[in-house]
C-alpha cells in the first residue's frame, strides 16, 4: 500500500470544489457517469482497431445504492485503470492552483468539470470518502484500490477485482442523504443520462400486481442509447419524430406542428431536432424547452446564450461538442463557434418555414395562428430573420382569409388609399366590441384585419417603419371618413357658439373617473346614418399604452389614463333636433390682452348656448356611445336600460 498527497499547489482543494464549483451538487452524478461512459466508449474503439481481443461482454454502466453502508456506487466495464494511470489521472489535478482557478471561474455555475481534469473530484461535493476499485483491460495489470477522505492525503494499494472496469464508491455525507434515495437518483439519471450512448442500469424494473408494486428480474434501463437526433433523417418517419417529442416532454399533450432535423459537421459539429409547438400567448410559458447536450450528455435547458431569444420558444434538442461550456457567459456570447451555430440554426428555421409556405400555402395558413407569435418575435428581434420571414408572415382578415403583407396591400390598395396617397390598413382586436365601427367600414367597401395577438401592435409599428405611406389604424380610432379621408372634411352650418353649447352640455353628463378614463368632446359632421354620438381613441396614444405592457422603458405611457374622444355627429338628425331646441344667453367674461409690454384685463360679452331640460336625452346618447364601444357596464348599464324603458 502506498500513501501520498494529491498534486495541487493548494493545501486543500476539496473545500474549493464544494464551495465554488457548482450551484447544484447533483451534477456529480452526471460527471461520474460521463466518465464511465467515456471508459466504455474507449474500450469499443480499442476493440474496433484490434487492440482489445475477444468478446467485450456486458458493457452496461450500473448505479446502485447501499442504504446500510450509506454508499452510492457507479460501475462500468470499460478500459479500467492501472496504478500508474490512477496516479496520473486522479492524483495529479490538471491546473496550477486552487486560488487561481477560483478567481478565474467563480462566476460560472454550469461548467463541465471534466474540462479541468476535475470530473471525478465532483464526487467530493457530496461524499465524506470516495473509493476507486479498478481493473485495467491490459494483460497482467493488477487491480488497484484508491481511497481518499476529502483531504489531500490518499491511499492506493493492489486489490482483487473479478471484472474489467472501474467501480466508484461514494460514502455519502449525512448532509446529502437525499442521494441515498432511489427516487432522487432515478430522477437525476433521467435528467442527465436519458440519452447516453451506453446503457445505464439502475435497479430492477417494477410493475403493479395485485395492488402492490413488484420487482422484476429485468434490469431497469434508464436511457435510450440511440435517440432520434443521432439518426439520419432518412431513417425516421413522422411518427418517429412525434414519439421522440413525447420522450422529451412526457407531460405535453399537444402534438408538435412540425420539426427541423439539424445535422452539420463543418465548420462545427451540431446535431439536433427542433419542434414547433403550438404557441397561443404568454411568451414565457413555453421557454427553456430546448435541451442542450454535449455528446448525448444533458447540460442545460437554458440556451439563451446559444440561440437567439425568440428561438427559445421552440422545443427540442441541440447536441454539440463545440460549444464552450466551461467558460463564463460573456465569453460564451462572444465565442465564434457559438455565433456560427446561432446563425446556422436561425437560417435552418427560416428556410424550413419558407419551404413549408411555398409547398402548401393553404396548410401553412391553417397553422399560422399557432406559430404566429414565434415568427413575429423573430422578426422583431432579428433583422436577418425578418428579411426571410416577411415573405411568409401572414395577416388574417375578419373573413378568415390569410395573405402576406405585400399580397394584402395589393388587394386593398384601390379602396383604402386616402387622398394623400397613404395606404390605410384597418384592423380590430375585438370584433364584438367594434362591431358598429366594422359595419360602417364594410358599408364603404373597406376590409378589416384581425390583429388580436400579443405582438401585433409591435409588428404593425415595424411594418410602418419598413414601408412608406403605410398606416395601420384601429377601426375605432376615428370616424371612418377621417380614417380614410377621400376628400376634404365636410362642413356643417353650426356656429361656434352652437358647437360650444353642445360640447358643454355633453361634458356635463360624462362619467367622472378622471384617474382611469378621460374624455374629450368634439363636434364633427360624420354621416347622417352614423351614430349620433360615438367614441374614438387616438391610435398613437392607445398603441403606446399597449406596447408599454411588453416593453421596458415605456412606463410613462402605461401609467397614463385611457383617453377617448366623444364625437358628436352634427350630421345626425337627433343632434340637429337638439341644436334647434337650444337657447342662448349673454355672459360677461374677463380676458387678458397684451398691449406692448403690459398685460391688461378686459371684460367682453360672449354668447353661450345652453340645452335646457335635455339632460336625460343627452345622457342616453352618451350611454349609447359607451354601449357601442363595450364600455357601459354594471350600474351604468342598469340605469341605461331603465331609462330606455321610460323614454319608450
Amino acid at each position: 500500500m502506498s500513501k501520498g498527497n494529491i498534486g495541487v499547489t493548494s493545501d486543500n482543494i476539496f473545500p474549493v470544489i464544494k464551495k465554488f464549483l457548482y450551484s447544484d451538487h447533483e451534477i456529480f452524478l452526471r460527471e461520474l457517469i460521463s466518465n464511465a461512459v467515456d471508459a466504455t466508449q474507449k474500450l469499443k474503439t480499442l476493440s474496433s482497431v484490434g487492440e482489445v481481443k475477444g468478446d467485450l461482454g456486458d458493457l452496461r454502466v450500473r448505479v446502485s445504492i447501499d442504504k446500510n453502508k450509506k454508499t452510492l456506487m457507479v460501475s462500468d466495464h470499460g478500459i479500467g485503470m492501472t496504478a500508474e494511470e490512477v496516479d496520473k489521472y486522479i492524483n495529479q489535478i490538471a491546473f496550477s492552483g486552487a486560488e487561481e482557478f477560483v478567481n478565474k471561474y467563480k462566476d460560472k455555475t454550469e461548467a463541465i468539470i471534466g474540462h479541468f481534469g476535475l470530473g471525478f473530484y465532483s464526487a467530493f461535493m457530496v461524499s465524506k470518502k470516495v473509493e476507486i476499485f479498478s481493473q485495467s483491460y491490459k494483460e497482467d495489470a493488477k487491480a488497484v484500490h484508491w481511497s481518499c477522505e476529502g483531504d489531500p492525503e490518499y491511499t492506493m494499494e493492489e486489490t482483487i477485482k473479478a471484472e474489467r472496469g472501474t467501480d466508484i464508491v461514494l460514502h455519502i455525507d449525512d448532509e446529502f442523504s437525499q442521494y441515498l434515495e432511489d427516487a432522487t437518483i432515478e430522477g437525476l439519471l433521467k435528467k442527465y443520462c436519458k440519452f447516453l450512448p451506453v446503457e445505464i442500469a439502475f435497479g430492477k424494473k417494477k410493475e403493479w400486481k395485485d395492488g402492490k408494486e413488484v420487482e422484476l428480474d429485468e434490469e431497469n434501463i434508464i436511457n435510450d442509447v440511440n435517440p432520434a437526433w443521432t439518426r439520419k433523417p432518412s431513417e425516421l418517419k413522422d411518427e418517429d419524430y412525434d414519439k421522440f417529442y413525447h420522450e422529451l416532454y412526457p407531460t405535453q399533450m399537444d402534438e408538435p406542428l412540425f420539426h427541423i432535423h439539424l445535422n452539420v459537421d463543418y465548420p462545427f459539429n451540431l446535431t439536433g431536432i427542433l419542434y414547433f409547438p403550438k404557441i397561443k400567448s404568454n411568451l414565457d410559458v413555453h421557454r427553456n424547452k430546448i435541451q442542450l447536450y454535449c455528446n448525448q450528455v444533458y447540460v442545460t435547458d437554458e440556451v439563451e446564450n446559444i440561440v437567439p431569444e425568440y428561438l427559445t420558444l421552440l422545443h427540442g434538442v441541440i447536441d454539440s461538442p463545440d460549444i464552450p461550456l466551461n467558460v463564463s457567459r460573456s465569453y460564451l456570447q462572444s465565442d465564434n463557434n457559438v455565433k456560427k451555430i446561432s446563425g446556422y440554426i436561425t437560417k435552418k428555421v427560416a428556410d424550413k418555414l419558407a419551404e413549408l409556405y411555398k409547398a402548401d400555402k393553404e396548410e401553412f395558413a391553417k397553422k399560422w395562428d399557432d406559430i404566429k407569435m414565434f415568427i413575429q418575435f423573430g422578426m422583431l428581434t432579428d433583422e436577418k430573420f425578418y428579411e426571410k420571414a416577411k415573405d411568409f408572415a401572414l395577416y388574417k382578415n375578419l373573413d378568415g382569409k390569410y395573405a402576406t403583407l405585400e399580397e394584402y396591400k395589393a388587394q386593398v390598395k384601390e379602396a383604402q388609399t386616402d387622398k394623400d396617397g397613404n395606404l390605410v390598413l384597418l384592423y380590430t382586436n375585438d370584433p364584438d366590441a367594434h362591431y358598429t365601427y366594422i359595419e360602417r367600414a364594410k358599408a364603404k367597401g373597406y376590409d378589416v384585419l384581425l390583429m388580436d395577438g400579443e405582438l401585433d401592435v409591435h409588428c404593425m409599428s415595424q411594418a410602418e417603419q419598413k414601408h412608406e405611406k403605410l398606416r395601420f389604424v384601429r377601426i375605432d380610432s376615428d370616424t371612418i371618413e377621417n380614417l380614410i379621408r377621400k376628400e376634404e372634411t365636410a362642413k356643417d352650418s353650426y356656429s361656434n357658439e352652437q358647437k360650444e353649447g353642445l360640447r358643454k352640455a355633453f361634458e356635463g353628463q360624462l362619467p367622472s373617473d378622471a384617474d382611469k378614463l378621460r374624455y374629450t368632446v368634439t363636434c364633427e359632421a360624420a354621416a347622417a346614418d352614423a351614430l349620433p354620438v360615438f367614441l374614438t381613441q387616438n391610435e398613437f396614444m392607445r398603441r403606446m399604452k399597449e406596447m408599454s405592457a411588453h416593453q421596458q422603458g415605456m412606463n410613462f405611457y402605461g401609467n397614463l389614463p385611457d383617453s377617448y374622444n366623444l364625437v358628436i355627429n352634427t350630421a345626425h338628425p337627433l343632434i340637429q333636433e337638439l341644436v334647434n331646441k337650444e337657447t342662448s344667453e349673454q355672459v360677461e367674461e374677463e380676458v387678458e390682452k397684451k398691449d406692448g409690454d403690459e398685460t391688461k384685463k378686459e371684460t367682453v360679452i360672449k354668447t353661450v348656448c345652453k340645452l335646457e331640460g335635455e339632460d336625460e336625452r343627452i345622457k342616453q346618447l352618451i350611454d349609447i356611445a359607451l354601449l357601442a364601444s363595450g364600455q357601459l357596464k354594471g350600474e351604468a348599464l342598469a340605469k341605461f336600460v331603465n331609462r330606455s324603458v321610460e323614454l319608450l
